[in-house]
């Protein structure tokens, strides 16, 4: 999804550096900032009452509700929080309209959610909400669910709401890591260092989002590096029991971390586990282009033999003299730099004229980020997908 940009000040407000909060934003931090002690509780009764009052919308959720948690009460706090945003918030939100196509989602479902949005808000935030509480967030609301069905309606207009794709390929790299290609059953759209979200047949409305490992190809083929995850139902389907044949669903491309291809920055491309595959597609990306254009790769693993892609990471290498590949390894390190992609980052900087992507797990992308920082490059210029702040795209993780 979409990122709403925090390099700014939005983090913490909502409201741009600059520009004093307006009323309704006011009113709405102030229920937000009453509710969060009770977070957990709140998103478990807004669910029930959802279920309870409008019993036809839970076909539309997971048969478990454990990934699903908090994602559809949380976006639409996040997406209230940050309603004075107005350009990040509309572009997150038409993202997030066109993503929900795949679950269902029809213009006629908005109102049973917004009344039980602001049920659990009344319940859970007694002292702060009032009249003009209210009248806050139902303008809020009514602004935020008229983006998102836009959106829809228009994306329904050009595009399916999902794609079937058969697995044509299914290697196995390690004993939890495959390398998985798909072939839609129409074409697909995106951008390289994007992603998408899959459904299996096994576990049916449980989606999960992978990067695509390769820009897009002419024979229209997406490839995919999973890892399994302990009680990752999706995942350790893809990669102990998908078979050739078997068939996929594929919800729109999403994320923001694509190149600027009208700047000559260098690009700094930091991957840890299967993050590298995203990190994959970028050089492609940019050998597809023709220009000579500096690209440092640092690809991170736990063990030597989690470097399940370096050989072909090496290859390019040899193929094209303007990129650089240095594997990190964390642990009995025989290769490479010996330590964590933090670290090495900074030892081989600084990285001033150079813009940042990084993809892999959420703390080594915290910790990369302040790397980045502190070896010279602006948090402007660094693009991740990671979920756990707004300088990421969505709101689901990547599982």
């Amino acid at each position: 999804m979409t990122a709403i940009p925090a390099d700014d000040g939005t983090a913490r407000t909502g409201v741009p550096q600059g520009r004093p909060p307006s009323p309704d934003a006011v009113l709405i931090r102030r229920t937000l900032a009453e509710m969060e002690p009770v977070a957990d509780e709140a998103t478990s009764f807004f669910y029930a009452l959802l279920f309870v009052n409008h019993p036809y919308l839970r076909e539309m959720f997971p048969p478990a509700m454990d990934a699903q948690r908090d994602r559809l009460f949380g976006a639409l706090l996040t997406s209230a929080r940050h309603i004075d945003d107005t350009v990040s918030l509309t572009e997150y939100l038409m993202q997030l309209g066109r993503g929900h196509r795949k679950y269902g989602t029809r213009s006629t479902h908005y109102p049973a959610v917004g009344e039980c949005l602001m049920t659990a808000l009344e319940r859970f935030a007694p002292r702060t909400w009032g009249p003009e509480a209210e009248a806050a967030w139902v303008r809020a609301y009514t602004a935020i669910s008229q983006i998102m069905i836009d959106a829809a309606a228009d994306d329904e207009l050009r595009s399916p709401a999902w794609w079937h794709a058969e697995i044509v390929g299914h290697e196995p790299r390690t004993s939890d890591v495959a390398v998985v290609t798909v072939r839609p059953d129409q074409p697909y759209p995106y951008r390289a260092g994007q992603y998408a979200s899959m459904e299996t047949p096994w576990w049916p409305r449980e989606w999960r989002q992978y990067s695509f490992a390769c820009s897009p190809r002419p024979d229209g083929l997406l490839t995919f590096h999973v890892k399994a995850v302990p009680a990752g139902w999706v995942s350790r389907a893809l990669v102990h029991r998908a078979r050739l044949g078997d068939v996929v669903r594929l919800g729109p491309p999403e994320g923001a971390m694509t190149i600027d291809h009208t700047s000559d920055s260098g690009l700094l491309c930091v991957g840890g586990s299967t993050g590298i595959a995203p990190i994959k597609a970028l050089v492609e990306d940019v050998a597809e282009r023709g220009r000579r254009r500096r690209m440092e790769v640092f690809f991170g693993a736990n063990r030597d033999s989690d470097l399940y892609d370096l050989e072909s990471f090496l290859e390019l290498e040899r193929r094209y003299d303007w990129l650089s590949v240095r594997p990190v390894v964390a642990q009995y390190a025989t290769r490479g730099f010996a330590g964590r992609l933090p670290e090495a980052v900074r030892e081989y900087g600084p990285w001033p004229e150079f813009d940042g992507y990084l993809s892999g797990p959420p703390q080594m992308i915290r910790h990369s980020v302040a790397a980045l920082v502190s070896a010279g490059i602006e948090e402007r210029r660094i693009r991740h997908d990671f979920t756990g702040t707004l300088t990421a795209a969505g709101l689901a993780s990547h599982q």
